[in-house]
């Protein structure tokens, strides 16, 4: 599974968003919804599934979730 699913799958299972609304381009939080409790959720989800632990300033500099993947591909 790639890095994109995996996240997919990790915004289905903590948001209330349809399949369609998550694609590379979409913004957490005008196009998905997410507030800020949301992407801590997400981000500890993140950090467990691909057991590394995400840096806060890199964290804030992510918007899209095109971000997400680059980042975690690095």
């Amino acid at each position: 599974m790639d890095t994109f699913e995996k996240i997919k799958g990790i915004i289905l299972d903590h948001l209330d968003v349809k399949e369609e609304d998550i694609t590379l381009n979409a913004d957490l939080m005008e196009d998905i919804g997410a507030d800020s409790l949301d992407i801590a959720e997400l981000i500890m989800a993140i950090e467990e599934e691909f057991n590394i632990e995400l840096n806060e300033e890199d964290i804030e500099k992510m918007k899209t979730i095109k971000d997400l993947v680059e980042y975690l591909e690095k």
